[in-house]
């Protein structure tokens, strides 16, 4: 059995989540997964904020993540958990420790403003009720709770907080939890991922390695393998995609690229809206860039 420590690193994609007819597309999602598994990607994330998991109910939730169970080959894979209602929170807890996972991802309890002691106790009652290593979900922007540098090192010394997405924005934090080394440290604002995994981050969870999911993996293997200079060149042709990724919010151009390469329909639930014609047409114009610098190896799984 893997340790906490070497299981979350590498390249994870948070998965999409696929609609057809404003259902769950179960075809489309397992589809997915096989494609990312043979890209050789490090693991999955099911029902983060990329899955439009708010926009999923209970049943939704677990019936996504069981489809991607069953396809993953034991390849590792995480749940998101977000919420504010503790006995909420832990009931889809208790239901998700009925599947094989590699950890939950939990972000701090959104509207709330519990402030740092609170957001402290809500991550403790968490990772002493999971059966799984709790992944802490750094993400201000999105919960409005902003956790200080000596909350999370506090949280760190919990034997069952094995992780952190970094979306924290503060790159003195970033620096003080990879010194500190009893979380790993992933990646969780895309254009950031090379130089955290430079100051010594295990990986990333990146929304843009839905596209050419190989390249992050090659550029995750040439900074382990000390070749900086080939890191950089990935990094850079990838660039431009990850910006465009995110010109519009998350995940509208992402569906619209996949649905280019006929791996899902372009659909998002309310809130959420497809992306521009013009944005996802510069989009477009990126990934065939990308695509003319490093061609797609053939037997790709890309439109398969």
């Amino acid at each position: 059995m893997q340790s906490h420590q070497s299981l979350f690193q590498g390249v994870w994609v948070p998965l999409v989540t696929p609609f057809s007819g404003g259902a769950v597309d179960g075809g489309a999602l397992r589809r997915l997964v096989r494609h990312y598994v043979a890209a050789g990607v490090d693991g999955l994330v099911v029902c983060g904020s990329t899955g439009e998991a708010a926009s999923l109910d209970d049943a939704e939730q677990l019936a996504v993540l069981d489809a991607v169970l069953a396809e993953a080959g034991g390849l590792p894979i995480v749940m998101g958990l977000a919420g504010n209602h503790q006995g909420h929170v832990l009931q889809r807890l208790s239901a998700f420790g009925t599947r094989p996972l590699a950890g939950i991802l939990a972000p701090a309890p959104y509207y709330v403003r519990a402030g740092q002691e609170g957001a402290c106790a809500w991550f403790r009652c968490l990772a002493d009720a999971s059966r799984f290593p709790l992944v802490l979900y750094d993400i201000p922007y999105r919960t409005g709770a902003t956790l200080d540098t000596a909350t999370l090192l506090a949280l760190a010394a919990h034997p069952n907080i094995a992780a952190i997405k970094d979306c924290g924005g503060s790159q003195e934090k970033t620096l003080a939890l990879i010194a500190d080394g009893r979380m790993n440290v992933l990646a969780g604002e895309d254009l950031q991922s090379l130089s955290v995994l430079c100051l010594g981050g295990t990986g990333m969870i990146a929304a843009a390695a839905h596209i050419r999911p190989e390249l992050f993996v090659a550029m995750h293997r040439a900074v382990l393998g000390e070749r900086l200079e080939e890191a950089r060149r990935l990094f850079h042709a990838l660039a431009p995609v990850i910006q465009l990724v995110f010109g519009e919010p998350n995940p509208g151009p992402l569906k619209a690229q996949l649905a280019r390469q006929g791996l899902l329909s372009n659909e998002l639930r309310l809130p959420m809206l497809p992306a521009s014609a013009a944005l996802a047409a510069r989009l477009d114009a990126a990934v065939a860039e990308l695509d003319r610098q490093f061609p797609v190896a053939m037997g790709s799984l890309r439109a398969a």
